[in-house]
């Protein structure tokens, strides 16, 4: 029997070159490698209409989102509002086929009594409200703090009111505690990211700098960024690379103070493989717990050594492969230690025995289609 499923998507999943679409393209990618028949829907605001996607896709469809005042609504958050459409819920009523709507930006039908009976699955990415109140405690503009702090308050009503009315699907375990006690979540799943590495591959010998990468548009990589300039690397003689999307000019000007850091604005994925390779020590702080870090996973399967602190690595069951620090003093010992000292065998063992187990691609597909087949 034929297996069709709709996905909606958030963004535009291709290219893969950021850390919300690297498992939504993959997951298309590998689920149409098993033979389910994808149905694939799309808010587009500024990514195009890439063909590559129609080689994994029975149809694609593209929609606008609101943006502006005209995605707001006093009773819905603004990322669920403004990818709310009418054309898409009609296009999904045209069958019966199962919904996968990828993260709580995509749920706007679970609002729409229509699909009471339809199966209907949500990936869950974080706790948004959380999320949002890290956002709001790590942002300088008054007016982006007031967004996000409104937008929490919002988040925090809205997935309590949906936490029973799909199958959620989360990243983490602390996720998937957080949604079943604290919002009454039955039915609740764990499933690990797709990615697009498959294999730990780490180059022998040591490397030449330290690393942080991200997407340096999202306030969040430009605090730990600031963060790893001036209260760690101000007092440690080694060099330092920031590489990640469309730095700010305040960031640019932060770095250009630092004698021993450079950055890397906007490399290609071949770019930031490439630097991922070279680095001796990723340095990779959060100010934020909620959900996985994609850049913490390419940094252990291509990497070296990771020194990270809780929030980046707690719920993810990847404590054991990074070392986790707890202070700028404490990430300043392990970086000197580290810089020097290639990684065991030992500890290259440990991560391919971890990563291959949690994030292995074609075994994820086979329990996402057991649940909803």
């Amino acid at each position: 029997m034929e297996k069709h499923l709709h996905i909606i998507c958030h963004d535009v999943p291709f290219p893969p070159d950021y850390g919300g679409v690297f498992d939504l393209f993959y997951k298309i990618k590998t689920l149409h490698e098993m033979g389910v028949l994808i149905h694939l829907h799309c808010f587009e605001y500024g990514r195009g209409k890439p063909p590559e996607l129609e080689t994994y896709c029975q149809e694609i469809r593209y929609y606008a989102r609101k943006e502006g005042h005209k995605g707001f609504s006093h009773r819905l958050p603004y990322i669920v509002c403004s990818r709310s459409n009418g054309d898409l819920l009609d296009n999904l009523l045209k069958d019966d086929y199962p919904i996968l709507m990828e993260g709580v930006h995509c749920s706007f039908l679970l609002n729409d009594d229509r699909f009471a009976g339809r199966k209907l699955l949500l990936r869950v990415y974080n706790v948004e409200h959380l999320y949002y109140r890290q956002l709001f405690r790590a942002s300088i503009s008054p007016l982006k703090k007031a967004y996000y702090l409104h937008e929490s308050w919002n988040l925090k009503k809205y997935e309590k009111q949906i936490a029973n009315k799909a199958t959620l699907i989360a990243f983490t375990g602390k996720d998937v505690d957080f949604f079943r006690d604290q919002f009454g979540a039955r039915e609740i799943h764990l499933l690990h990211a797709f990615l697009p590495f498959q294999q730990v591959n780490i180059e022998e010998g040591t490397g030449c700098y330290c690393l942080y990468h991200g997407n340096l548009s999202v306030e969040e990589n430009e605090r730990a960024a600031t963060w790893l300039l001036k209260e760690v690397f101000r007092q440690l003689d080694l060099p330092l690379v920031i590489a990640g999307k469309n730095p700010s000019h305040r960031l640019a000007r932060i770095i250009e103070k630092h004698p021993h850091a450079c950055l890397i604005a906007n490399p290609s994925e071949e770019e930031i493989r490439d630097v991922v390779r070279k680095a001796q020590v990723h340095t990779l702080p959060s100010f934020n717990n909620t959900g996985i870090k994609l850049k913490l996973l390419h940094a252990l399967f291509n990497g070296r050594h990771c020194v990270v602190n809780e929030a980046a690595v707690c719920g993810t069951g990847l404590e054991s492969v990074c070392h986790v620090c707890t202070d700028a003093s404490s990430f300043r010992q392990a970086i000197s230690e580290m810089y020097n000292r290639p990684l065991t065998r030992e500890e290259t063992t440990s991560r391919k025995q971890l990563l291959s187990d949690l994030f292995n691609n074609e075994k994820n597909a086979r329990q996402l289609i057991q649940w909803i087949w």
